[in-house]
């Protein structure tokens, strides 16, 4: 496992940098260059070993889109290695690439080999892309157009796991915090919302006091964390849509003199690189990216090189993470 210390060296800046920036210290004045730098960095480090590029060279170019703006990419890092992931796939087959942002589509998509999809999109999004190439791929995203390929993880059964996992602990006020993109002006509703809300009611355990929706982003961890800790009952577990919350939410734990595990019981979503250096180290749900990126990059070259016309929806499994941040509701102090 890389360290605080590998990441400083690598990025040419001190330990109390990196850790600060690990967890979005926000009064750290340090430029979004040298933040995204020691993101990738620590993304990259995450990866057990490089596999070599095949010597087979390819003529082969394709674009990535994203769904995403640069600054979305800081404030959840689980993008940036979503993309690395399938950058690096994309080199093992020595396929050339560029990045775009969605409002850079153009008909220019059409002399491409293929194209990959990665973020939120509109339908008009994806109407537009699909009249300018057949050969496309969406990733982390499902799509529900028989003709288009979509490589997903089951955040159905994640959601179950890590709720079962909180139950099972002894938990039954379990909260959760989570997150709202928007597409066209609307809000969406994310898919662990929907599906904690859904297993909650069937233990008859769902209550609506316990549960905040806002961004992806520690800041909004930190901001509900601390509404739900001001009220007069707070939940002993909580359930957080994504790692960058449970940074905040940490933090907000932490300013309210309570303690997790001992009083709050946290599992995260993702698995990124920062989980490991919380403090407690965060339990949570891994996202196999790497795995995402390599299945990903694989359907596109068989459309690309073999022709495949028939379309794949691939369902990846999940790792619920054990490490140190959740306890038996008995050992809990409320």
């Amino acid at each position: 496992m890389a360290t605080i210390k590998d990441i400083a060296e690598k990025a040419h800046v001190s330990i109390a940098t990196v850790s600060r920036v690990l967890n979005y210290d926000n009064t750290l004045k340090v430029t979004d260059k040298t933040r995204k730098k020691i993101f990738e960095i620590a993304e990259k480090l995450e990866y057990l070993k490089e596999k070599k590029p095949k010597n087979k060279k390819s003529s082969y170019s394709v674009n990535i889109i994203k769904g995403y703006s640069e600054q979305e990419e800081l404030d959840d890092i689980y993008y940036l290695s979503t993309r690395l992931a399938i950058e690096k796939s994309l080199k093992q087959n020595n396929v050339k690439y560029e990045i775009l942002e969605k409002d850079a589509i153009s008909d220019s998509l059409k002399k491409l080999d293929g194209i990959i999809l990665t973020g939120l999109f509109s339908q008009n999004e994806i109407d537009t892309v699909k009249k300018m190439n057949q050969n496309i791929i969406f990733s982390d995203i499902y799509i529900e157009d028989e003709n288009i390929d979509c490589v997903i993880f089951d955040i159905r059964k994640s959601v179950r796991k890590v709720l079962d996992y909180l139950l099972n602990l002894g938990h039954k006020k379990i909260g959760f915090i989570g997150g709202s993109d928007v597409i066209n002006g609307e809000n969406t509703i994310d898919f662990r919302q929907i599906h904690y809300i859904e297993y909650m009611k069937e233990k008859k355990l769902y209550n609506e006091n316990f549960i905040k929706i806002g961004a992806f982003t520690s800041d909004c961890g930190y901001k509900y964390m601390n509404e739900i800790l001001d009220s007069s009952e707070y939940p002993s577990a909580f359930f957080l849509a994504n790692d960058s919350i449970a940074i905040g939410a940490y933090k907000a734990v932490e300013e309210h003199k309570l303690s997790i595990p001992e009083d709050i019981s946290i599992v995260g979503f993702n698995d990124i690189s920062i989980a490991q250096y919380m403090s407690p180290p965060l339990t949570t749900v891994k996202i196999y990216t790497d795995f995402m990126g390599e299945t990903t990059v694989s359907l596109l070259m068989e459309r690309i090189r073999d022709g495949r016309k028939l379309s794949k929806k691939v369902i990846l499994p999940t790792e619920l993470v054990i490490r140190k941040s959740c306890i038996e509701k008995n050992t809990v102090s409320k």
